[in-house]
């Protein structure tokens, strides 16, 4: 339970769609759990009981809202805030490591014990990992239901449930249908009316790809994000085409490819095409989605702190939506950040797409300009770098880099610990702040990452007319924490040109 209630029954009152996946409301009268924003009548406060996740109103017996879809809400963004267990837990829970390696995989991951796990997670959450990672299983299955064609046997395995008669179970208690019921409402047009009325899932295609709706958080400025990715995009793994960002998928159980591109105005979403080898990567294939373009963000706590900021403020004010660009494979953005060390974007991609030649995994059939995986730790780790055409020392960084990838001496991934790894990654030859940092502004996706000695800081910083070395960058920075990522994103977005290209 949550403690301001009268605050949050006000956002209720209001319908106040910034709120959406901050909490949810259960209305005790009817059994419902809805998101802030539902547009039905506001419940009496007597009868209002307040989550903080929809695994915890799930445990309590509320069943999901049939008109908000409070289970298709953007990511509480209180997880990627917090670098302790329980954001570490919901991180890599996203990422479906519950459903993979079960409890224990999750506890040994984190080095905390299950029972202790358990209690942290109920104290905070209000839901234990199992219900957390059966509500994400539950929303799985809806969108596997209205999206494909399916058997809804196989959608249940695939879901990630282990058996189909706690699917049955499942879908029956969180959404009051069963699974062929919600597959018939597709079939009869109401899923399709509530996909348009609702940031949820999309329909499905008949080139047997995956269309999924990725809900956030209102402003975004998702030029500025694509932008970004485009001009950083390796030939063979990612490409910018037709007005989307496209690139291959190294994923637990197979590999995909993603296809995201903005959703109508005003309709709060991103739309997301996933082909997958194995369809039990869904869960991860969005959450990687998602992290890619800092969907669960808040912008509006982001914008009122820097917007304040004498400096910052006007910069602020043309793009009070401008995200931080996350990653997909957290082991792949650590090879590319030292292949970048003290090089321009341009040259990073060329010897990355080297790379991808020389070692990536061929994919089955080529995809427009999509013909590779990024080469995995364990094959870059026997690599000897030496036709790549790079420095003696930067070969060493990275042979270093790939061996402790592969035998796990360095995890990167969302649910490392970001001082740790941090300290790792200085232990390395040749792996500077610069890069450690890097590695934890968009692999951890940590929002309070400020480089003073990058030059396009430094660049930024003398063409505003303010001391440009290093010391006195992080100075300044400090004013702007817990929000130095964005920070750092709306000085470089003043570099026209970009000096890093």
């Amino acid at each position: 339970m949550l403690a301001d209630v009268d605050l949050y029954y006000r956002a209720v009152q209001s319908r106040d769609s910034r709120f959406d996946g901050w909490f949810y409301t259960a209305v005790t009268s009817t059994g419902i759990y809805c998101r802030p924003s539902c547009p039905a009548v506001t419940p009496k406060r007597s009868n209002v009981r307040f989550f903080p996740s929809a695994a915890a109103a799930q445990s309590a017996g509320f069943r999901a809202c049939k008109r908000c879809r409070p289970d298709a809400t953007p990511g509480s963004p209180d997880w990627n805030l917090r670098a302790d267990l329980v954001g570490r837990a919901m991180r890599l829970i996203g990422d479906g490591v519950v459903d993979r390696e079960g409890v224990a995989g999750l506890a040994r991951r984190l080095g905390f014990s299950e029972r202790h796990l358990h209690r942290q997670l109920v104290a905070e959450v209000g839901a234990g990992p199992i219900a957390v990672a059966r509500a994400q299983r539950a929303q799985t299955a809806r969108v596997l239901l209205e999206t494909t064609d399916l058997p809804v046997t196989d959608v249940a395995f695939a879901a990630g449930f282990a058996s189909v008669r706690q699917f049955n179970d499942t879908v029956r208690e969180v959404f009051a249908v069963t699974p062929t019921e919600l597959r018939r409402s597709r079939r009869d047009g109401a899923a399709d009316a509530a996909a348009d009325r609702q940031p949820a899932a999309g329909r499905a295609t008949t080139t047997g790809a995956i269309s999924v709706r990725l809900p956030y958080r209102r402003p975004i400025d998702l030029d500025a994000a694509f932008e970004f990715l485009a001009v950083r995009a390796v030939p063979g793994v990612e490409e910018w085409a037709g007005g989307a960002y496209r690139r291959t998928l190294a994923l637990p159980r197979g590999v995909g490819i993603v296809e995201l591109s903005a959703g109508p105005p005003g309709g709060g979403h991103v739309r997301c095409v996933l082909r997958l080898s194995e369809v039990r990567d869904l869960p991860a294939a969005t959450q990687r989605a998602r992290r890619l373009l800092d969907l669960d963000a808040d912008p509006q706590a982001v914008a009122e702190a820097l917007g304040a900021d004498p400096l910052l403020g006007p910069i602020v004010a043309v793009s009070p939506g401008r995200r931080v660009p996350g990653h997909v494979d957290g082991a792949e953005l650590a090879v590319r950040a030292v292949l970048g060390q003290q090089v321009s974007v341009p040259a990073a991609r060329t010897l990355t797409s080297r790379l991808v030649a020389r070692y990536g995994t061929p994919l089955d059939a080529a995809s427009g300009g999509l013909t590779h995986v990024f080469p995995a730790p364990s094959v870059l780790a026997d690599a000897d770098f030496a036709d790549l055409g790079m420095p003696g020392s930067r070969r060493r960084a990275l042979a270093a880099l790939s061996a402790a990838l592969a035998d796990g001496r360095l995890v990167v991934d969302p649910g490392a610990d970001r001082a740790e790894l941090h300290r790792l990654l200085l232990e390395l030859p040749g792996v500077g702040p610069w890069t450690a940092s890097y590695v934890a502004l968009r692999a951890l996706g940590d929002p309070d990452v400020f480089l003073p000695a990058d030059a396009g800081v430094r660049q930024a910083l003398t063409r505003l007319g303010l001391p440009a070395d290093p010391a006195a960058a992080a100075a300044l920075a400090q004013r702007w924490r817990p929000w130095r990522s964005y920070a750092l994103f709306h000085l470089w977005s003043t570099l026209q040109p970009d000096p890093r290209s």
